[in-house]
């Protein structure tokens, strides 16, 4: 039992409170416990008062059964973002409960124990949803129109709310760490750079960006390796920041950033570009259509030209979740991160020649851990541009991101692709010693 519990006469606690310290030790037991304290709502603490990483607050007698008695990761995040659990501390170490209550709840007696002690606690009253919601879309799923609803739902929510913890070029993406003590500005830049090297960009060449954000790639690309940069994205809050910040660069004759579906390209673009980018777009093509997806983008290459993809990925091992999950109702709706081999072979058949594969998880675990010290710095500054619900959503995301990162139970993978020309010449030099020597 709970040091809480062993501590006091069971006659001096009411039904939910020595239910809920019965549950809690069954449920995350002792390892969990040096890691994770809880607090409840009548401000005891379980399993004592010494301080933890990270801290659970059940803000009424029923929280418990609001989160668990459903059995849906869907209901767990529900239950933090409607307030009836919140988290203190260091938000990463609370996925760790995850294996932590699988192993609490292997077997049938265990589970029908728990699911009778959740029953006995009070049903909380209903909830006050937040002003987002989640995702409802419409149409055939990863149709243009329905991307487009998917896109609007996650980026068009509130620049200024992004401006605030992403880094000055507001690149939300993977950044590159040359040494862990870079700061989130700085490793952007490196990641900036090292795409444009992987790429060889060469003065005069045609760059297209293929989701590209707030267009801090086709900016940079433009400023310091003199190419010619189109960026393509479906938001169009990203689109008036990037039009903006060109504006003020001075750039428009070299870069230029359109509210275009990849689909939607010019025909009269075909064979026009020299290389392609995209940075964390291809996740959202969904796996039926990654062959099409990569079809266009072999035709908008010149013979000889270069495409890097720069995309998340889920692990061959694992199967694709089925039913509502948090990420895909209050995150990226439709999203469909797939195994690396599944966009190989989508890349080599429709033409491209595979030439290099580096998974970069660890730069992604530095960089979300960075986000999410940096939105919690601007809780209340948040406040003024999203509700309360809607923060959560991007800290919890993030946080269980860093943990999925870090337990390889997720990957970033840069993908070079090159389309030789007719008679099987690549135009690579023999060596990639250019990505990392000093220009």
């Amino acid at each position: 039992m709970s040091e809480q519990l062993s501590n006091a006469s069971s006659a001096h606690l009411d039904a939910a409170t020595a239910c809920t310290l019965r549950l809690l030790d069954h449920l995350f037991g002792h390892d969990v416990s040096r890691q994770v304290g809880v607090r409840l709502w009548n401000g005891m603490l379980w399993p004592s008062d010494a301080p933890r990483p990270a801290t659970l607050s059940l803000r009424h007698a029923g929280a418990l059964r609001a989160a668990f008695l459903p059995g849906t990761e869907l209901a767990l995040a529900e239950a933090y973002l409607y307030d009836d659990i919140d988290i203190g501390g260091d938000s990463e170490v609370l996925f760790g409960l995850v294996d932590a209550l699988a192993a609490a709840t292997a077997g049938w007696r265990k589970k029908l124990g728990i699911i009778r002690d959740l029953s006995r606690l009070p049903v909380a009253a209903e909830r006050r949803h937040g002003q987002r919601g989640s995702a409802r879309l419409v149409g055939r799923r990863h149709s243009i129109e329905r991307d487009r609803q998917a896109v609007t739902y996650h980026y068009d929510l509130s620049n200024d709310f992004y401006a605030l913890w992403l880094d000055p070029r507001m690149v939300y993406s993977c950044a590159y760490f040359r040494a862990s003590q870079d700061d989130l500005a700085a490793a952007q830049e490196h990641k900036l750079e090292y795409l444009c090297r992987k790429l060889r960009l060469r003065s005069g060449q045609r760059l297209l960006d293929i989701g590209c954000g707030w267009g801090g790639l086709v900016l940079y690309a433009a400023q310091h390796h003199g190419v010619d940069a189109t960026g393509i994205t479906l938001s169009g809050r990203q689109v008036d920041v990037a039009r903006q910040r060109i504006e003020a660069s001075r750039l428009a004759a070299h870069c230029r950033v359109a509210l275009c579906d990849y689909r939607q390209v010019s025909a009269d673009d075909t064979g026009r570009y020299d290389a392609l980018v995209s940075v964390g777009m291809s996740e959202h093509v969904g796996a039926e259509a990654l062959g099409d997806y990569f079809g266009r983008a072999w035709r908008l290459l010149k013979p000889g030209g270069v495409f890097l993809n720069h995309a998340i990925a889920r692990h061959a091992g694992d199967s694709p979740t089925h039913g509502p999950t948090f990420f895909d109702s209050y995150v990226f709706p439709d999203a469909d991160p797939t195994p690396l081999d599944m966009t190989l072979q989508a890349a080599e058949r429709a033409g491209f020649e595979v030439r290099d594969v580096e998974n970069l998880r660890e730069h992604y675990v530095s960089t979300l851990r960075h986000w999410v010290r940096r939105l919690e710095a601007q809780h209340d500054r948040a406040l003024a541009f999203v509700d309360e619900p809607t923060y959560r959503v991007w800290r919890l995301f993030m946080s269980g991101s860093a943990h999925g990162f870090a337990t390889g139970r997720l990957a970033v993978y840069q993908t070079l692709l090159v389309k030789p020309n007719a008679v099987g010449h690549s135009g690579l030099p023999l060596t990639r010693d250019d990505w990392y020597t000093a220009a």
